[in-house]
C-alpha cells in the first residue's frame, strides 16, 4: 500500500507542532513558578500525640480507630478520632473530635456531615451555616515572621515549651445540626472547618483555593470536626447554642496542640522560596 507524501509531511507537522507546544508550555510552567503537581508535606507527629487532657477537658474511652475499608473512603491514614468531656465527665459536657490530614491529593475530598449524616439515617433540622468561634487567642503572639502568630505549648511529659505556629484567619465553623427520626429530641450538631497552607477556612471550596495554588509547590490541607449529641426539651429545641459554647473552649485548647503536629508553613515557604531561587539561579549560569 502506497502512502500518500502529503500526509506523511501532515503528519511529521502536527507531531513537531505537539512536541514544540510540550517543551514552550514546560518552559512557561518554570519561568512563572507554576506547579501543577504538589510535593507531600509530613506531619511533624502524628495527630495521636495530642495530649488526652486539654484545660479541662480529658478524653472519655480509647481512639477510635477505622477498618481498612473506612480509611479507603477517608481517604488518608493520618487521622485523630476521640471525645473529650469536661472533667472526664459526659454529663458535663462532652464533644468528638475527629481531625484528618491530607498531602500530596487534590483529588481526596474529605466527609462532611451534610452528606455523611443523611446517608446514616439521620434528618436535617437546622441547615449549615458559619459561625465564628471566638476562641481564646490571649497566649497568642505576634511571630517574627510578617502576618503569623505564635503560641507555646507545654509537652505533657517532659513539660519542654516549645513555640508553634498559629494558623492565620478566624475559625470559622461550618454548623448543621441533625436530629434522629425515631426520637425527635435526640439532636446531633457537628461543626468543622480546615486549615490549608497555614490559613484557616471554612469550607471545601477555600481549601481548593488556599490549599492548591498554582505558585505553591508544596500543599496540605487538615480538617477539623466537632460533635456534639444530646436531648433537647422540646422537638423545637435546638443544641447548636451549647455547641458553640463548648467547641469555642475546647478548640482554643486543642488547637496549638494540632499546629504542633501539623507542618510549620512558613518554614516550608522558606524552603520553597530557596528552591525557587536555586532552580533560577542554576538557569541563568
Amino acid at each position: 500500500m502506497r502512502v500518500d507524501r502529503s500526509s506523511v509531511r501532515a503528519y511529521i507537522v502536527a507531531i513537531a507542532t505537539l512536541a514544540i507546544a510540550g517543551i514552550g508550555f514546560y518552559a512557561l510552567v518554570r519561568q512563572f513558578n507554576v506547579f501543577l503537581t504538589k510535593e507531600r508535606v509530613d506531619l511533624r507527629r502524628p495527630l495521636d500525640a495530642v495530649p488526652t487532657t486539654i484545660g479541662r477537658w480529658s478524653r472519655v474511652g480509647p481512639d477510635g480507630s477505622y477498618t481498612d475499608i473506612l480509611l479507603e473512603e477517608l481517604g488518608t491514614r493520618s487521622y485523630l478520632d476521640r471525645t473529650y468531656a469536661i472533667d472526664g465527665d459526659p454529663n458535663k459536657g462532652a464533644l468528638h473530635v475527629h481531625v484528618a490530614y491530607y498531602t500530596g491529593t487534590i483529588d481526596a475530598v474529605p466527609h462532611i456531615p451534610e452528606r455523611c449524616w443523611a446517608v446514616g439515617g439521620l434528618e436535617l433540622t437546622q441547615n449549615s451555616e458559619p459561625a465564628k468561634l471566638d476562641i481564646d487567642r490571649s497566649k497568642w503572639r505576634p511571630s517574627r515572621i510578617e502576618g503569623y502568630f505564635t503560641s507555646d505549648v507545654v509537652d505533657a511529659v517532659t513539660a519542654d515549651i516549645e513555640s508553634v505556629t498559629m494558623p492565620v484567619g478566624d475559625v470559622i465553623a461550618t454548623t448543621i445540626e441533625f436530629q434522629n427520626p425515631k426520637s425527635p429530641k435526640v439532636r446531633q450538631v457537628g461543626g468543622y472547618f480546615f486549615i490549608a497552607n497555614g490559613k484557616l477556612e471554612s469550607s471545601s471550596y477555600g481549601v481548593r483555593r488556599a490549599a492548591f495554588n498554582l505558585t505553591d509547590r508544596y500543599a496540605y490541607y487538615c480538617k477539623i470536626q466537632v460533635t456534639k449529641k444530646g436531648l433537647v426539651e422540646d422537638e423545637d429545641g435546638s443544641l447548636i447554642g451549647p455547641f458553640k459554647e463548648e467547641a469555642t473552649e475546647l478548640l482554643g485548647a486543642l488547637l496549638p496542640e494540632v499546629m504542633r503536629c501539623l507542618p510549620d508553613w512558613p518554614e516550608w515557604e522558606a524552603k520553597a522560596g530557596g528552591a525557587s531561587a536555586e532552580g533560577g539561579a542554576s538557569g541563568t549560569s
